[in-house]
């Protein structure tokens, strides 16, 4: 099987290698913010012109956005432009101008509602100060060194590695990957390479591919698994609430930037503002260390797993559970589940947004009409059960892969749940990514696809 994957390594640069890194950013910034000056004006000009009066077919000649057309635009331009383009790597001008193309790109889809989510605003032009410097590799020497602590990329040279590469190592020695890309950025106050590979991976099994898990996540556990499992949180923000504002409070106590004046920050602010940025990204790496351990652990022991769709942007409008909602990474973990079952050879089902996981007995398979948040514990009045509000969700979410098993495969109605809880049947849709939503209909893949099943209510 061959999927994208990404390998990311920390960088222990050179203060000379840390200057050439930069200018590459620079580069890439100057490229991109010459490129949206040219399309800007060509889109005010022709807008005037239609306020004239001017017939379309006279209008100025538009431009296209593309990456070719723009990267022969810069060619052009470049010399009067950047009369140091030779000093940088042509991937790096590449680089801001791949950015562009794809920004306005998403924007013109967007207006015609052809991309879905949010809408996309027009690109801005970048700032040397607030942008986080980047810069992307896709031709010239790219390769990880015999010593595997080492990485050469071009004009950059030979890049010394804070950790061990041997995992990749491994597989380009074995011809099992194939580095498509390499991306130098600064996070958190460190340098990172990140590379983008083409792997083959081995068809794996689960530990135990019968296995069926419901997965409820929350604030006070956050994951409750149907057999009993409790995940705890560990609330990495909470935790460094009380370091991150003091170094907020420090920040506050310097001279920092005025755009209204024009006062550039001081040393001492920019020093204090980079202790607070490495407290942040320590709380994101944490976080995302959890969340990897938890799904991996999940993907590689159950066969199949079942968990919500919920509403996160929804969820995080309760001003009182948002900072935890997000600390939790609810979204995040959805995510890995999605791509680490097709690579364990697992399924992954989703139950309708809808879909009353906590108000139905487990048991039984009474539903409630209400249930309040404060109600922790589940009393089923038909019954007369008596379980934790988690764990019944879990064994619910649970219960619904041998009703996705039992509709099987073939045409299926599409999305039809509505917010009302009443009995009701469950069928299942396959919903690729990036697809297009409810209402339209599909066939249920094989058992050990990739792809996204939702459960939801049938009418």
């Amino acid at each position: 099987m061959k999927t994208i994957q990404a390998y990311r390594f920390a960088l222990d640069l050179t203060p000379v290698q840390e200057r050439a890194v930069l200018a590459h950013a620079g580069a890439a910034r100057v490229a991109h913010n010459w490129a949206l000056a040219w399309v800007k004006a060509v889109m005010d000009q022709r807008a005037a012109e239609r306020t004239y009066g001017v017939p379309d077919d006279q209008l100025t000649e538009s431009i296209s956005w593309t990456l070719a057309s723009l990267r022969k635009a810069w060619n052009v331009a470049k010399a009067d432009v950047a009369p140091w383009w030779r000093e940088c790597s042509k991937e790096a001008f590449n680089t801001g101008l791949d950015a562009l193309a794809r920004a306005l790109k998403n924007w013109s889809d967007s207006r015609i509602s052809k991309r879905a989510g949010r809408p996309v605003g027009f690109p801005r032009f970048k700032s040397r100060r607030r942008t986080t410097a980047s810069v992307r590799f896709t031709t010239g020497t790219i390769r990880v060194e015999s010593d595997r602590m080492h990485v050469v990329l071009p004009r950059l040279g030979r890049l010394k590695l804070h950790e061990s590469a041997r995992k990749l190592a491994r597989r380009l020695d074995n011809g099992t990957a194939r580095i498509m890309s390499a991306t130098v950025r600064r996070d958190g106050g460190r340098w990172h390479v990140a590379f983008c590979v083409e792997v083959h991976r081995a068809d794996r099994t689960p530990a135990r591919p019968g296995s069926v898990v419901g997965v409820d996540v929350g604030i006070k556990h956050l994951a409750v698994l149907s057999t009993g499992e409790l995940v705890d949180n560990p609330r990495h923000l909470v935790a460094a609430q009380q370091r991150m504002r003091h170094l907020d409070r420090a920040l506050t106590r310097k001279q920092g930037p005025d755009r209204r004046t024009g006062r550039r920050a001081s040393h001492r602010w920019q020093r204090a503002a980079n202790r607070l940025g490495r407290a942040h990204a320590r709380v994101a790496n944490l976080r995302r260390d959890g969340l990897h351990k938890l799904t991996t652990r999940l993907t590689r022991e159950h066969g199949t797993i079942v968990v919500e769709d919920l509403n996160v942007t929804g969820m995080l409008a309760n001003r009182r559970v948002a900072k935890h909602i997000a600390d939790a990474g609810f979204a995040e973990i959805r995510r890995h589940l999605a791509y680490k079952t097709g690579w364990n050879g697992g399924r992954l089902l989703v139950a309708d947004r809808w879909y009353p996981s906590s108000k139905t007995c487990s048991g039984c398979g009474a539903a409630k009409a209400k249930l309040s948040l404060s109600e922790r514990e589940y009393h089923c009045e038909a019954c007369g059960l008596v379980m934790d509000r988690d764990r019944n969700a879990a064994a619910n979410l649970a219960a619904l892969a041998a009703q996705f098993d039992t509709a099987g495969s073939g045409p299926v109605a599409g999305r039809g749940a509505d917010r009302k809880t009443r009995p009701g049947g469950l069928v299942a849709v396959k919903r690729q990514p990036g697809t297009a939503p409810a209402g339209q209909t599909g066939t249920v893949p094989p058992q050990g696809g990739t792809a996204d099943h939702v459960l939801t209510r049938a009418h």
